[in-house]
């Protein structure tokens, strides 16, 4: 049985009390009684009373058959009503913005794509967003009040205070955009901002259920190489939000040695994987990939590597269409792997075995015993990549914890982030925090 959090039964901290409630509710799949939730709480009998009728009231939670469990009058079981409440999740990729609608179970309800507007005009950005979420909802036909607000994914660095996008890799002319609080003030709805690595790393959390793991690392591999992490069910998000990013951890390249901040085989670990250059060298190999090959790197002259969720560019721009080249030709890349191509499932290995040995430097930093893979390039080459990474991280000679890892593949897909996005409206509205109930002076 997963760990529940524990609620108090002081009158002044009900809305505390409500979330852990409907925490408990929403992690048990098959619901739970008053009798077994006040045991799972903590929480008194006339508390959670109290508490499951308000949530009755709201919609929220509802009343669904009856169980019995011994003697006496039978058990009434509360189920999550999934329906009532919605958030919806906007990832900003230097090739495409998504967006998906979520319910109150984390299921996704719509999706869809737009590409990603230039910020030469803010103001266009602020429209083009607008107008896709306004889309997004309309075409879904949910009731507009039951939704909680608007999350945004976006690669680092950001100014969470401010609700600005700093300056992205990828994104040149995206400097200094003040997308959150534009956006609230064109949709309506509340708007969070958030460092794409960790809003992986919090869908990851807030979707897993009774199987939520108390402490792990989301390896996120998109445009670039990052790491989300989670410690004590509490994201890592550092002093300005922008923790996560990984991809200046050296290690040892292996057969994809020959980045420019390498050193014999050693090098970062991000210039090593950067998809762009994983595709000139999938071409050296002979797979077969559409295009030149000539899309500009991830890596830098200088041989800067990736950070966060996206690359440090030594001058690319996502208009020059190098960005969308480089999707298509990994498309291609996970159809040869589909297909058996020994050369194309080789690299799949070779870049899996790499992040696997970077991110046994966060296992033994941390002491964690879970490392999830996921972004929207690793889902099309996780076939091959997971297994190697797999056997990388198990069976390090480095690795100094003696507690098994669980090295598992993200089941949010390709679209990972936006969901994270999402979910970052729903845990700040449904998840308990005992932080909030700190008397502020």
């Amino acid at each position: 049985m997963a760990e529940h959090r524990r609620g108090a039964n002081l009158p002044s901290i009900g809305g505390f009390n409500r979330t852990v409630v409907l925490d408990a509710v929403r992690r048990s799949p098959d619901g739970l009684s008053r009798v077994e939730l006040a045991s799972r709480t903590g929480l008194s009998a006339q508390t959670v009373s109290n508490v499951t009728r308000f949530l009755i009231e709201a919609g929220m939670i509802v009343e669904s058959g009856t169980v019995v469990a011994g003697r006496g009058k039978p058990r009434t079981i509360l189920r999550l009503e999934p329906g009532s409440r919605y958030a919806v999740g906007v990832h900003v990729d230097p090739a495409v913005v998504t967006y998906v609608l979520l319910d109150l179970a984390g299921t996704v309800i719509a999706s869809s794509t737009t590409s990603t507007p230039t910020a030469d005009d803010p103001s266009e950005v602020v429209r083009t967003i607008g107008s896709a979420v306004d889309g997004l909802i309309a075409d879904a036909g949910v009731d507009v009040d039951g939704v909680l607000g608007v999350g945004i994914a976006s690669p680092g660095p950001i100014d969470v205070d401010a609700g600005i996008v700093v300056d992205p890799p990828f994104l040149p002319r995206w400097r200094d955009v003040p997308l959150r609080d534009a956006l609230a003030e064109a949709t309506g709805y509340p708007v969070l901002l958030e460092k794409d690595v960790t809003a992986a790393a919090v869908g990851e959390m807030f979707l897993a259920g009774e199987s939520s793991a108390r402490n792990f690392a989301f390896v996120y591999f998109g445009t670039g190489f990052g790491v989300g992490l989670v410690v004590d069910h509490e994201p890592v998000r550092g002093v300005g939000s922008n923790a996560g990013d990984a991809g200046h951890i050296m290690v040892d390249q292996r057969s994809l040695a020959g980045t420019p901040d390498g050193s014999g085989t050693r090098g970062e670990v991000g210039a090593a994987v950067a998809p762009d250059r994983l595709v000139r060298i999938a071409r050296e190999r002979g797979v077969a990939l559409s295009g030149s090959g000539d899309a500009a790197g991830a890596v830098s002259p200088g041989g800067a590597a990736v950070s966060g969720g996206a690359a440090v560019s030594g001058g690319a721009a996502a208009s020059d269409g190098s960005v969308d080249a480089v999707n298509r030709a990994w498309d291609e890349l996970a159809e040869a792997i589909a297909a058996g191509d020994e050369a194309a499932t080789t690299l799949a290995a070779e870049a899996g075995t790499v992040m696997g040995d970077a991110a046994v430097v966060i296992v033994n930093l941390l002491d964690i015993d879970r490392v999830v893979f996921g972004g929207p390039f690793w889902s099309r080459i996780a076939s091959a990549a997971l297994p190697a990474a797999r056997a990388a991280i198990v069976g390090s000679p480095l690795l100094v914890p003696k507690h098994a890892v669980d090295v598992v593949e993200s089941d949010r897909g390709a679209d990972v982030a936006a969901v994270g996005a999402a979910c970052l409206v729903l845990d700040a509205a449904l998840s308990p925090r005992a932080s909030g109930l700190l008397i502020r002076r």
